[in-house]
């Protein structure tokens, strides 16, 4: 069974800084990269960030220069360092596995996401 928990999501103001955490526990084999995705109210989830195994990084354009996400593969953990946040990054932040492997089953991957958490950024 694999789980992803968020954390760290909390009412800021803009102009401040959040950082979101993601703890992948299970007994995996191998992921091929984690994401950060959020959605607002009557908004389509979007792309934040994402990170594969081998440490390559793309951001939506909103967040680039702004938003950094990092991993701890010894911890299995997955944060997002959001700064300079805008009401307009106001969301439900999830995060997601991509192609996760466990040790029962490597031959088969699936995507697996949190249960997200919420940002609120005030003006």
């Amino acid at each position: 069974q694999v789980q992803l928990e968020e954390s760290g999501g909390g009412l800021v103001q803009a102009g401040g800084s959040l950082r979101l955490s993601c703890l992948i526990s299970g007994s995996i084999f191998s992921i091929d990269a984690v994401g950060w995705y959020r959605q607002a109210p009557g908004k389509q989830r979007e792309l934040v960030a994402r990170i594969s195994n081998s440490g390559s990084t793309n951001y939506g354009d909103s967040v680039k220069g702004r938003f950094t996400i990092q991993q701890d593969d010894a911890k299995r953990i997955v944060y997002l360092q959001m700064n300079i946040l805008k009401p307009e990054d106001t969301a439900v932040y999830y995060c997601r596995a991509d192609r996760v492997a466990t040790v029962f089953e490597p031959e088969f991957e699936y995507d697996y996401w949190g249960q997200g958490t919420q940002v609120t950024v005030s003006s």
